[in-house]
């Protein structure tokens, strides 16, 4: 099961997440995610000064849910 990210204030896109067979996390709890989806681009994403990760970040801004699921889809698979 890949494990994205989802930024709080997102709650919304928890159980579509879910149901599409992903597994949701606290992008502040958890080091390692296959994606992370934010509400829109920030400069320190996960409060840390030097966040390395090569997992996509998907912004979430003026998308729908299966518009996300569709895109988490096209970059991490199933």
């Amino acid at each position: 099961m890949k494990k994205v990210a989802v930024e709080q204030g997102l709650s919304n896109l928890y159980e579509v997440l879910r149901e599409s067979g992903y597994q949701v996390v606290d992008p502040r709890q958890e080091q390692r995610v296959d994606a992370f989806v934010v509400s829109g681009v920030k400069n320190n994403l996960m409060g840390m000064q030097d966040t390395d990760t090569k997992a996509p970040v998907i912004n979430a801004s003026g998308r729908t849910p299966e518009e996300i699921v569709n895109v988490l889809r096209e970059k991490i698979g199933d």
